[in-house]
């Protein structure tokens, strides 16, 4: 009977055999991801991914809404949060150091009169704050250095700090 090594709750061979699989053959890295929406009414709607259904977004009673669930932008600054989490797992368990406890929370302001037609501007977050409070068992220093490489790395960060082209096709019935 074997006993899979485990740290951080992660497979550590799993890690490792994923990692020397991308550096063997480069086009396993290439990955795509799909979500599909659909309306419930009001301002519900609910996301299938990969086996996940149900995902609800909706918009909180002040926007009016229903606020039977979180709305886009807290989905996008908790995909934020998700994302730099699974980054710091990552990272500690690939240097071997124990994670006692790992929170982040992520903030940022949006002006709502672009979004509503009041006036021109941007629509979206005009910044988001990350703030990850790491417990581990390692050294500032490397707990730091391991905190630039993740934020440098965070597939979600660099998504929402670089330019990425966005096509949205309008299908129209029949």
């Amino acid at each position: 009977m074997s006993t899979t090594a485990r740290l951080n709750d992660l497979d550590i061979e799993a890690i490792k055999e994923l990692v020397a699989a991308v550096r063997r053959d480069p086009d396993k890295a290439q990955t795509t991801w799909r979500a599909d929406v659909r309306w419930e009414g009001g301002f519900r709607t609910s996301a299938s991914v990969r086996d996940f259904s149900g995902l609800a977004s909706d918009e909180p009673a002040a926007l009016a809404g229903s606020d039977l669930a979180p709305n886009p932008v807290e989905q996008v600054a908790a995909a934020l949060g998700h994302c730099l989490a699974v980054g710091y797992v990552a990272a500690l368990t690939a240097h071997d150091i124990e994670i006692r406890s790992l929170e982040v929370a992520v903030s940022g302001e949006i002006d709502l009169r672009p979004f509503l037609g009041v006036e021109d501007g941007h629509a979206g977050y005009r910044h988001l704050t990350a703030e990850a409070r790491i417990d581990a068992d390692t050294d500032p220093e490397t707990l730091r250095a391991i905190h630039e490489h993740v934020v440098a790395t965070s597939p979600v960060g660099t998504t929402l700090t670089q330019p990425v082209p966005v096509d949205v096709e309008l299908v129209l019935p029949g």
